[in-house]
């Protein structure tokens, strides 16, 4: 668990920078624009490369001729996402030091970012199985939860308070630091590399489906993809508008944006320490099934709340199931894919995952903006009949996709349960 501690800490401070970036120039872009699409459109377009991406990224992580593990080793592929990110953040500061920064440059980072990070989290991701054993699976991802919402606590928190002080080019400078403590972090670690099969005989398309094939031919993991990409869809699509709601009905504050993800981002923290105090669950897919309904009530809570006295508890209370939910939901995974299948399998996960969570990020902010929003005025038609539940005026039409959202997130956990091909998953042999 050294090892896995000591990289772990380098990424922890890494996503903490990221978060700070992310959190201001998602402020830079709704001043700019005060459009709930502009702001979507930045994880439409960080989604977009990893779908082509990923078709190849499970077979580079995996590396299974001894040629290719020499150029593509996952320390290697870890590196990489963090200088090609660092890179994109540099160009960033540069045009906003010339004034030239505009919103489609934020797309083209994105884009940029989102194609590498998904080879860097593919090698991250497939790399815990070998540096941890498997009795502290759960444990282990529980701690990359705590990554995640750590950051969350600690990046908008930090730069709700630095940006007036330092500014969008101090933020990034800062981010830029956090890029050199991962990768020095990466450079003193041995990360043990898939055993080589030999050459494979397999064409080209053999190779890029072999994954989905894995999975698809194995009816109880079907079932696993199926209910993790309905949960993951709803998420999402609701998702897209949760920055742009809470500005909107807000007045663009920072302070109540920052608050909410910092409520979330301990939530998460918490949710994370106490299962791996705990250790998990015995029966992981229980865990997972139950990680969803909390989540999706938690946050039909948080879309009818209209001040943040409601929306920091109902954060908080939703990001405690994530480390639950997906802690369990990978140990699964980790535990019926053999080490030097997981990279393709994993892959294939993402990219059933991202083509479905694109699809929901490009169609939420438009059906925001243009429908929702308009019928949610005073006196529009749906107005009348959610206006007492949900308000009416600005970001109304977004709460009520939201609201929508976290309902049919309950409704995928309950579904779960009365999934046979699911219940028989963890009988069933790795």
């Amino acid at each position: 668990m050294r090892t896995f501690t000591t990289i772990w800490c380098g990424q922890l401070v890494s996503t903490i920078g990221s978060y700070m970036t992310e959190f201001a120039l998602t402020l830079w872009a709704w001043e700019s624009t005060g459009s709930a699409t502009a702001v979507a459109l930045l994880g439409f377009f960080s989604q977009i490369p990893r779908i082509p991406i990923t078709l190849f990224a499970g077979l580079i992580v995996d590396s299974p001729t001894e040629r290719r593990r020499d150029r593509f080793t996952r320390k290697r592929l870890m590196m990489l996402g963090d200088a090609i990110a660092a890179l994109s953040t540099v160009g960033i500061g540069l045009l906003y030091l010339s004034d030239s920064l505009h919103i489609w440059h934020l797309y083209l980072a994105a884009t940029l970012n989102g194609g590498f990070s998904q080879i860097q989290s593919l090698a991250y991701q497939t790399s815990i199985s070998t540096l941890v054993p498997p009795t502290q699976l759960i444990r282990a991802n529980s701690m990359n939860s705590a990554v995640h919402y750590g950051a969350a606590i600690f990046g908008p928190a930090l730069a709700g308070v630095l940006y007036p002080l330092v500014g969008l080019l101090g933020i990034l400078g800062i981010d830029l630091v956090s890029f050199a403590v991962a990768i020095a972090t990466l450079c003193t670690c041995q990360i043990p590399q898939p055993p080589p099969v030999g050459a494979e005989l397999e064409t080209l398309l053999a190779k890029l489906t072999f994954g989905f094939r894995a999975v698809w031919r194995q009816p109880n993991l079907r079932a696993l993809l199926l209910i993790s990409t309905l949960f993951w869809f709803f998420h999402d699509f609701g998702g897209a508008v949760y920055d742009p709601m809470i500005l909107a009905r807000s007045n663009g504050s920072a302070v109540v944006l920052a608050s909410t993800a910092s409520a979330a981002g301990l939530g998460g923290v918490i949710g994370a320490i106490l299962l791996s105090v705990w250790g998990g669950p015995k029966r992981r897919v229980a865990g997972m099934l139950a990680g969803f309904v909390g989540a999706g009530l938690s946050k039909t809570i948080f879309g009818l709340g209209r001040s943040p006295q409601v929306w920091v508890p109902a954060q908080f209370s939703s990001s405690l199931n994530f480390p639950l939910l997906g802690s369990s939901e990978t140990a699964l995974w980790m535990e019926k894919i053999a080490p030097e299948q997981q990279g393709r399998v994993f892959a294939a996960n993402a990219l059933v995952l991202q083509v479905v969570s694109a699809g929901a990020t490009l169609v939420a902010g438009p059906l925001a903006d243009r429908i929702l929003e308009p019928a949610m005025a005073p006196g529009a038609s749906l107005a009348e009949f959610w206006g007492g539940s949900l308000g009416t005026g600005p970001g109304a039409g977004m709460a009520l996709l939201y609201v929508a959202c976290a309902l049919a997130m309950v409704g995928v956990g309950l579904a779960g349960c009365w999934m046979p091909n699911l219940k028989r998953l963890e009988r069933s042999l790795p």
